[in-house]
């Protein structure tokens, strides 16, 4: 009787074998860890290609504290160097302009043609009104894009846009690259979107982590970085290469207010691969909502200027808008609408500091966005309640 159940028993479990080989994988979840394949890690990603100088070999020790790399990075920060005006050619990605919020229903304005002081210039008068404008930006991170933002940022300080969004799409690029740029965007105030159906996978969540605030509707993933450079013949070689890049990135993200720990979780996923952060994830490791680094600066400066009880009522909207606004699977309009009709339980926007109260960027008549023109971002009909609500 053995001899005849056994064969039908393995033709069965054969069949249930080829039968799942032939399924598509689907990602890998693990307690809320979610990684998915990536087609090829070039087209993005985290690659790193910049020189690595490797200490000499010593016998182990004590290692000495290291403070040259944010010393220069604060050095570079009080340099406030000149803009590079040369030619610009954005061959990575496109890039666009607009004066609206409401991307739902207005779009993404005109793209960007022009990328000399007059183009750009041009670009964004039309944004003097209100004192607001929104880059949207789709594609890598490479050199181009960090002039891009160095280039909308000068002009729009010029023409006194100081409310500015960065809305990006982006699988990622070069790590360098993303650093220089977002060690810059992190002196140049700016919000960063990522609106549902966007991306920003891979050297992008080093832009993501430079924006005073980050609104995050879509997806945001990590994953190895691949020294495409190196001329490393063993994995001892490779690691120590990668040692000195990884040692950059965590200084780079502790300067910013991102936990370093986001370094030593991309250094477990494959390059092939792609560990999406889930929405508790992002607030732990300081890559959602307001920047630490920056909620410390903001804070002095808002205690001299509006006084204890806005900074009081400032941070209490805060904790009710990650609690009650942030859902998974909410869209970034959503989002907005959410805050927009929360801050009247907290008395904002503040009539003795208006353009400082959250939100601001959505009201029309403060210090920052003059002319009383109705705001746009959300849609319309929920800005009109969340203003007669304040009223």
């Amino acid at each position: 009787m053995l001899k005849h159940s056994w064969p039908r028993v393995s033709w069965t479990l054969l069949v249930c074998l080829v039968l799942a080989s032939c399924q598509r994988a689907e990602p890998v979840t693990t307690q809320a860890m979610v990684i998915e394949e990536v087609n090829s890690p070039q087209d993005g990603g985290a690659i790193s290609t910049a020189p690595v100088k490797l200490p000499p070999a010593t016998p182990e020790g004590p290692r000495k504290a290291k403070t040259s790399v944010r010393d220069k990075a604060k050095g570079k920060e009080q340099e406030n160097p000149k803009i590079d005006w040369s030619e610009l050619n954005l061959t990575s990605g496109e890039a666009s302009i607009s004066c609206e919020l409401d991307y739902a229903t207005l779009g993404d304005g005109n793209v960007l043609a022009k990328f000399d002081q007059a183009g750009i210039a041009e670009a964004l008068k039309p944004c003097v009104e209100r004192g607001v404008a929104r880059l949207r930006y789709k594609g890598k991170i490479t050199a181009e894009f960090g002039s891009l933002m160095e280039r909308v940022t000068h002009v729009a300080d010029e023409l006194g846009i100081h409310k500015r969004v960065l809305d990006i799409d982006s699988a990622g690029g070069q790590v360098e690259d993303a650093i220089k740029a977002g060690d810059f965007i992190a002196e140049s105030r700016w919000t960063i979107w990522v609106r549902e159906g966007a991306i920003c996978h891979s050297a992008c969540v080093f832009i993501l982590s430079a924006g005073d605030t980050r609104m995050i509707a879509g997806q945001v993933g990590i994953h190895r970085i691949i020294r495409m450079s190196s001329t490393a013949t063993t994995r001892a070689q490779l690691n120590a290469e990668l040692r000195v890049v990884y040692d950059r990135v965590r200084d780079y993200l502790e300067r910013n207010g991102a936990a370093t720990a986001v370094a030593d979780l991309m250094m477990a996923v494959p390059n092939r691969g792609l560990r999406l952060l889930t929405v508790e994830e992002l607030e732990l490791y300081g890559l959602d909502g307001v920047n630490p680094a920056q909620d410390d600066l903001d804070r002095l400066r808002l205690m001299r200027k509006c006084g204890e009880d806005f900074v009081s009522r400032r941070d209490s909207f805060v904790r009710a808008f990650d609690k009650r606004c942030k859902t998974p699977n909410t869209d970034l309009d959503a989002l907005n609408t959410c805050g927009l009709n929360l801050r009247k339980d907290f008395g904002f926007p503040d009539q003795a500091c208006p353009a400082e109260s959250p939100l601001s960027e959505f009201d029309p008549g403060t210090a920052l966005v003059p002319g009383g023109k109705q705001p746009d971002g959300v849609s319309q009909q929920a800005v009109k309640q969340a203003h007669a609500g304040e009223s």
